[in-house]
């Protein structure tokens, strides 16, 4: 007996103008399963997420969520779906001139239909969750970077997501902010969150993942368990990638 993976990506394609983006990616997720995919800067990671959340439209390929095909679902069912799959970008996109405390209950009440309430004790709790239950009432300009991304990881998991995508979320951040922000990712992980991460930071890529997959040119050129892409990786690009990113 086979179990369908909880997310499943088959023959994506994305092109933009003449700019093949994904040439076929494949993507397998367990639930509960941490996936990272690294690569260099424009190797399609961040497409392949946003096509994962319909964000952006793939030109082919196929997309499932428990099995179900998500890829052409429009209006009601799609918004569904994307409550389903949570994404926190790189930048923060907070609204400045509400609270942190606003930020989170927003989407809970204006598209979940939760009472305020009920809105904000959920609030309140993630919040905590993310070390932060003591700045709901400030605004966030008075936050830090680090303070910021995991508010709006805090406002992704509001939702009650079942998969959580992750598109370079420290790479706006200063060096010292950024330990902050992946030990929240850990500990989602640890608890059993279905999580895809697109990362530079290798070390949380090699730690928590289950699976890795490296990108380059649109295509998945390896995957594999962690310690066999980091210490032997069977591709020579791959080796000529995390020889360059690891070099001390």
């Amino acid at each position: 007996m086979t179990h369908e993976p909880k997310l499943r990506v088959t023959g994506l394609h994305k092109s933009f103008g003449p700019s093949r983006v994904l040439c076929g990616v494949d993507l397998e997720v367990p639930a509960g399963a941490v996936v990272s995919i690294i690569g260099p800067s424009g190797s399609g990671k961040s497409t392949l997420l946003r096509c994962v959340n319909r964000l952006e439209e793939a030109d082919s390929g196929e997309i499932f969520l428990d099995g179900a095909c998500i890829t052409r679902l429009r209006g009601k069912s799609l918004d569904a779906v994307r409550r389903r799959i949570g994404m926190v970008f790189q930048q923060f996109n907070l609204f400045p001139h509400r609270t942190v405390l606003d930020n989170v209950t927003l989407a809970q009440r204006v598209v979940s239909g939760t009472p305020p309430a009920e809105a904000a004790e959920r609030a309140r709790a993630l919040l905590a969750r993310v070390g932060l239950q003591e700045k709901a009432d400030e605004h966030p300009a008075r936050l830090s970077g680090g303070q910021q991304q995991r508010v709006a990881i805090a406002r992704a998991l509001a939702m009650e997501p079942e998969v959580m995508l992750f598109d370079e979320v420290t790479s706006a951040l200063d060096p010292e902010l950024v330990t902050d922000v992946l030990d929240v990712m850990r500990r989602l992980a640890e608890g059993g969150m279905t999580m895809v991460v697109v990362t530079h930071e290798m070390s949380f890529a090699r730690d928590v993942s289950d699976d890795v997959l490296f990108m380059d040119g649109g295509v998945v050129v390896e995957r594999g368990d962690p310690a066999t892409v980091f210490t032997d990786p069977s591709h020579e690009r791959t080796r000529r990638f995390l020889d360059r990113v690891l070099r001390p």
